[in-house]
């Protein structure tokens, strides 16, 4: 049975004409490819609609998934708006999507043209198409660089984030936007940045030691919301005094993006560098420039001396144990004095008290011995993955979708039947159409998330039975391994996090009496 579906992706020409208050995009080009595919007599069964903006396919889920029903021969044909739609990247990606339609013969139909890839001729058109859009790509990419570069220059801010002490204003009579100070925000930057200079007038509060935890402190305590809206941290203030925007400069290519290819996927990474470029802003200034220098010394001078980097992992709980009050992944607290490690929240005045790591790492063994108890008890383990009742019961249902998705089917073809025999007008046929459609693309999505259930159901079993054996083994051979990277590996294979919970300190009369609470999540598969 011939299978059609539709692709749908936004350009960037597309969001620049909907700005202008033009209709949107996807809808126009839904009807267009629906009409299309009414005069063709070919069913849409599913519509693929991309909305998130990627240069490669890793950042476009939903061409990931159209390309691996493509490989798997699913489709007889994909509509699309035009062959660009389907990759602007490098050579790489376009290649992958050429061989991924050459190889499963599928057709990629578009109101202008149907390429056949089995034809050696459309198949040149088709790359030749490809070619020319990577073309086009890398000049629009140039060409807003180049913009970008000349917005800077002349002094408008064009960042997607505001910094702290600013609101955004579009120029008059001009292309782009420069900062306007915010009143009361821009207080706050100055009081920042007289705190760090000169401290603040209180007993027991010099000048020279008020630093960027007790401003991070103070400014909480007064009830100020940072820019994320949420509680002040250390970095939050360390990047107000360390932007030259508050100057009146705007800083370029502070953090320009470096590529890297590991393992055959692109990674991007945005290293400092410096202080970037800076150019003279629009925007008036907050901070007077010999402020900015004069904190910039201080902070040059108050840096701690660096600690060498032991590559030897130490915490055997590292990454697995949270805060049950702030979420943060807790950490080891060693000391000089020769008293055992602790394990304690990372939060700055987190109400969670530490604890002893020794004591957390032996009741977290004892936890999992229970759970291990437990679950031999709860779970009664079949001999075979397929022989589970759930199994049973979700192939069952996907049975019954799929006869629902024949007899749909066949309404879908006898809408066309009755448009030829001329009983249907055009209207009643598009409106049938589409309903049957509709029906049939919500069935194919019950059919997908079935064969899904079923493979998740089938892998859950298959972790019951192979669970129990890695449980014992740690349980056996923990506390015999030679140090905490080992453990740590160990427990994560099991583990998917720990959360701690300790609101009281022990009285040094009640040390053996562990007065935190643990609860252990395993690493099984999650529901779909």
């Amino acid at each position: 049975m011939e299978q059609y579906c539709m692709y749908l992706r936004k350009s960037r020409a597309d969001r620049e004409a909907e700005q202008r208050g033009e209709m949107e995009t996807l809808s126009r080009h839904e009807a267009a490819l629906l009409a299309l595919a009414a005069r063709n007599h070919h069913p849409i069964t599913k519509i693929y609609r991309e909305v998130v903006s990627g240069e490669t396919i890793a950042a476009r889920p939903c061409m990931q998934e159209l390309l691996s029903e493509v490989e798997a021969g699913i489709w007889t044909g994909v509509y699309v708006m035009e062959v660009e739609r389907l990759a602007r990247g490098d050579t790489i990606d376009q290649g992958v999507v050429s061989r991924a339609f050459r190889l499963s013969s599928t057709l990629i139909i578009t109101p202008i043209k149907t390429y056949h890839p089995d034809n050696e001729f459309d198949e040149e058109y088709f790359e030749f198409g490809l070619f020319m859009s990577r073309r086009e790509y890398a000049t629009i990419k140039r060409r807003l660089q180049r913009g970008r570069d000349a917005s800077v220059r002349e002094g408008k801010y064009i960042g997607n984030r505001t910094p702290y002490g600013y609101y955004r204003e579009k120029i008059p009579h001009d292309k782009g936007f420069r900062l306007v100070p915010d009143p009361d925000q821009a207080d706050v930057v100055r009081n920042i940045y007289k705190w760090y200079c000169n401290g603040i007038p209180a007993d027991g509060v010099s000048p020279t030691t008020f630093g960027m935890a007790k401003i991070r402190d103070r400014l909480n305590g007064l009830g100020i919301p940072a820019a994320t809206g949420g509680p002040w941290t250390i970095s939050s203030v360390s990047g107000i005094l360390q932007n030259p925007v508050y100057t009146g400069k705007i800083r370029h290519n502070y953090r320009p993006a470096e590529k890297s290819l590991s393992g055959g996927v692109i990674t991007v990474r945005r290293p400092r560098n410096g202080s970037g470029d800076l150019y003279d802003g629009l925007h008036e200034a907050i901070i007077s420039q010999e402020s900015f220098d004069m904190v910039q010394d201080f902070m040059k001078n108050r840096k701690l001396p660096s600690i060498p980097y032991k590559k030897k992992m130490a915490n055997p709980l590292s990454g697995i144990v949270r805060c049950s009050v702030c979420g943060k992944v807790m950490i080891r607290r060693p000391y000089q004095s020769g008293r055992q490690c602790t394990l304690m929240c990372q939060t700055a005045h987190c109400a969670t008290v530490a604890s002893d790591l020794d004591d957390v790492e032996r009741e977290i063994l004892n936890g999992l011995a229970e759970w291990l108890k437990d679950y031999k008890l709860q779970w009664n383990i079949p001999d075979s993955a397929d022989s589970s009742p759930a199994v049973s019961m979700l192939q069952t249902q996907l049975v019954q979708k799929r006869k629902e998705e024949e007899r749909l089917q066949s309404q879908l073809d006898n809408t066309y039947d009755l448009l030829e025999q001329g009983i249907y007008t055009k209207d009643v046929f598009l409106t049938r159409n589409k309903m049957v459609v509709e029906k049939l693309e919500d069935v194919h999505i019950s059919i997908n998330s079935l064969e899904k259930e079923i493979v998740l159901e089938q892998k859950r079993l298959q972790a019951k039975i192979d669970v129990i054996p890695k449980v014992e083994n740690i349980l056996d051979v923990y506390w015999t391994l030679p140090d905490a990277k080992s453990k740590n590996d160990l427990l994560k294979s099991v583990l998917d996090k720990v959360i701690y919970t300790k609101s009281g300190r022990n009285g040094p009369h009640r040390k053996v009496h562990y007065t935190f609470a643990l609860d252990l999540y395993p690493r099984l598969p999650k529901s779909p």
